[in-house]
């Protein structure tokens, strides 16, 4: 991803170009990818001895999905090499790449940026942690000065961190235009 990124926007900056890969290659965008490629119904095919429901369960679960997908991505570069298999893993994240130019995605980044700026820091605090270890809810606070400034849920900590961040971006330059969030969770 970072030689597809480079090669196609070889203007951009050092730093840019790395958030853009960051969010390229997370765990989110890897499921996505997995999904669009169908490979949890062929792991639900190939279940190896396990019970349908848990195979079932695994074949939606995020976190499974991204590791199948590098696994077979790691798979096939030990197979075929870089060349061969490069210009369709580009195509398979083709959106992810245009999803990461257009839609901000690290408002966790961009408020410790902020903060930097006056010498303060950010905390994030565990609010909640809600269901089952595979179907957690989570509850963040995003914390500068003693004072919660923004409150965030999702379906892990970093979500909800980010949605905290979001909120603590508001608070903090209440005119300014905060993009939608990624809806990458």
């Amino acid at each position: 991803m970072a030689h597809e990124l480079y090669r196609r926007y070889p203007e951009f900056s050092e730093g840019r170009l790395a958030k853009i890969r960051s969010h390229v290659v997370s765990r989110a965008s890897c499921a996505v990818v997995a999904r669009e490629l169908d490979l949890g119904r062929r792991l639900a095919e190939h279940g190896g001895g396990l019970q349908p429901e848990e195979i079932e369960r695994l074949a939606k679960n995020r976190n499974v999905l991204a590791a199948l997908l590098e696994a077979v991505l790691g798979a096939l570069f030990l197979e075929h090499g870089f060349a061969p298999i490069e210009e369709a893993v580009v195509d398979a994240f083709a959106e992810r790449i245009e999803y990461a130019l257009t839609t901000h995605v690290d408002h966790k980044t961009e408020l410790q940026e902020a903060l930097a700026r006056s010498g303060r820091q950010v905390s994030y605090v565990v609010l909640s942690a809600e269901g089952p270890p595979h179907e957690r809810h989570f509850t963040c606070a995003a914390v500068v000065g003693g004072e919660q400034l923004g409150v965030g849920e999702g379906n892990s900590k970093k979500a909800a961190e980010q949605e905290a961040a979001q909120q603590a971006l508001a608070k903090l330059a209440p005119d300014a235009p905060i993009p939608a969030a990624s809806g990458l969770q």
